[in-house]
């Protein structure tokens, strides 16, 4: 929790009685505590609201599936291209040569009465 390992803790501990005082401590302490609880309580009434709005539906939803870190880019191309589905075989056709292109006459003619 918060990144606080046990040494850490007893050192905030050991602060926490040297600044605050061992005649105000318990006070504090038991201001924490009933902050704590209802915190909790919040979290809990937050919770079982959106369970009941969402509905059951979601609870069926595998949300392991939709982590974004487990998207690895090389795979989802090489499913892409290795689709399960063949293109299909167009049968041979001959291939003709293109027809020549039809001569190209002189300039075009200009009229100037148009403009």
């Amino acid at each position: 929790m918060f990144g606080i390992n046990g040494a850490e803790f007893v050192v905030l501990l050991v602060v926490a009685v040297i600044v605050i005082g061992p005649e105000r401590l318990p006070r504090y302490a038991e201001q924490l505590g009933s902050f704590v609880r209802s915190a909790r309580g919040y979290l809990r009434d937050a919770k079982a609201r959106v369970d009941e709005e969402i509905g059951a539906e979601v609870g069926d939803v595998d949300w392991s599936k939709l982590d974004p870190r487990q998207y690895d880019p090389r795979r989802i191309v090489r499913e892409a291209l290795l689709d399960d589905d063949p293109a299909p075989i167009r049968p041979a056709v001959p291939v003709h040569p293109p027809p020549p292109p039809a001569p190209v006459p002189g300039p075009a003619p200009f009229d100037d009465e148009a403009t």
